[in-house]
Parts: structure tokens; sequence; C-alpha cells
């Protein structure tokens, strides 16, 4: 992997690998794990995207896009009910964008030299028949409600490659992105008390980009204190899905007596 860029070429990229690209002139990066055959499994929000809002935002792919527009597979764009977990070809996942492969035990030294979060992670990866094995799983039975900052697409990649789960609910997930939509208003405001010691430019914008990148790294899985190894099959439970679902069966039920 480079310094400054993790793009490979499509021959090097192998099944269970952590694969991303961008999006809306890289202004976020959508992620999946590659399963081989030139397929990709995906994590996107359950709800479709009407016509004007995708134009307007370019936001994650809809299912009419997903399921009718790939020419070569079939199968393209194959979800359960209810679920956001989707299996598209390479080519309608990377959308003509480029291919990058995220990168695991990372040292700490070059996790902070990456500018951009999203990219790496100190922690090390499973082995690739782990990998797609949670990803296939999670594929037929869902990985929950999709949320921008706790369980997003990128989070559900990197779970699938090193199965770790939070135990904290409340907070960032394991989302390197949203990590850094967190820490750079949060290195902003810690650092301006510094503007009256440091009264260079140049020595503020240093001190607010290294508490920048000490805040991605805080909430790196990789160092973090509060996550467990979760077998995929036990997902459910410790996210509570089940009683999720119970909660909203008796929602329905309430309304209906209520009529």
């Amino acid at each position: 992997m480079g310094l400054l860029t993790n793009r490979v070429e499509r021959d090097d990229v192998r099944p269970g690998d952590h694969i991303y690209t961008y999006r809306a002139v890289f202004t976020y990066s959508h992620h999946g794990i590659f399963v081989g055959g030139s397929k990709v499994v995906h994590f996107r929000p359950e709800q479709n995207l009407n016509s004007s809002t995708e134009a307007s935002l370019d936001l994650y792919d809809s299912a009419s896009s997903l399921s009718s527009s790939c020419p070569i597979f079939p199968d393209c764009g194959f979800r359960q009910p209810n679920s956001g977990v989707v299996l598209s070809c390479l080519d309608c996942f990377l959308r003509n964008g480029s291919i990058y492969c995220f990168e695991y035990g990372a040292s700490p030294s070059v996790f902070l030299a990456k500018v951009r979060g999203g990219t790496c992670t100190t922690a090390p990866s499973d082995s690739p028949d782990a990998v797609i094995h949670r990803a296939m799983y999670l594929l037929q039975n869902g990985f929950g409600n999709y949320d921008i900052f706790q369980n997003n697409c990128e989070d559900f990649a990197l779970y699938c490659k090193t199965g770790l789960l939070i135990m904290e609910k409340l907070g960032v997930g394991r989302s390197g992105q949203a990590s850094s939509v967190v820490g750079a208003p949060l290195a902003a405001i810690l650092s301006s008390p510094l503007k009256l010691l440091i009264p260079s430019p140049v020595g503020v914008a240093t001190v607010t980009a290294g508490m920048y990148c000490m805040s991605r790294y805080a909430t790196d899985i990789g160092v973090r204190s509060d996550v467990i190894k979760v077998a995929v099959e036990e997902l459910a439970v410790n996210l509570g899905w089940g009683e999720q679902e119970v909660a909203e069966e008796d929602e329905a039920s309430n309304r209906q007596s209520a009529y």
C-alpha cells in the first residue's frame, strides 16, 4: 500500500479483500467485501432513494439500479427483504470509480500519516475464508439498521474483516470516516484556546492537525478497549436485533388494536 493512496488495479484484488471507491468527487467512500467472481457484498440504507434525491445528492445505490441495470450478472443487486446488505458485481459497485484496498495491521506511524480517515486500521485481518463467510452470512441475515455514524458500510466491512464489535453503543462506531467527521471539529475546538499561546498560524494549524490525527487514532478498533470478538452467528444477539424486531411487532400490533 502506498502512503498517499491505497489505489490498486483489478488484477490485484483478492477474495476477502476490503475494497472501497470514492463517490461524489471524493466527498465520501463506499466500502464492501470482494468475495470473488467479480462480486462485492456491501451495506447501504434499506430505504430506496427516489430519482430526484439520487440525482441531486448522488448518495448510495438505489435498489432499482442495483437489481435491474446490470446486463451481465442476473443476481447483481440481490438482497433479502428489509436488509441493506447487497450483492453487486464489481462494475456496479465501482460505478466507474477506481478501486482502493483498505489496509489492515497498519503501524501507528502509518495510521497517523494517513490524513484521511477510512483507509486503514491497526487491527489485523482474519483469514479470507473467515471474512467471506461473515459477508455471505450477513447477506442472508442482514446487518441491522444503517446508521451513518455507528453502523455504516465501512463498519460492515471492518466487522467482516476482523469480527470485532464495539460494546459501547453510544458514540462513534468502527468507521474511520465517521471518526474523521467528529475529529475535525473537535480538534479545532480543542486547539482554539492555544491561539493565545501560539501566535503563529502555522503553529496552530500544526497543533490542530495533530489533535485531529490523535482523535482518529483513539477511535481505531485496533487500539480501543471496548471491542470484543463476536461470531457472526451470534451477532444478532449482541446487537439486540431480536429485541428490536419484537418491539416493532408490538408497535404494529398496538396500532392495529387502536383501530
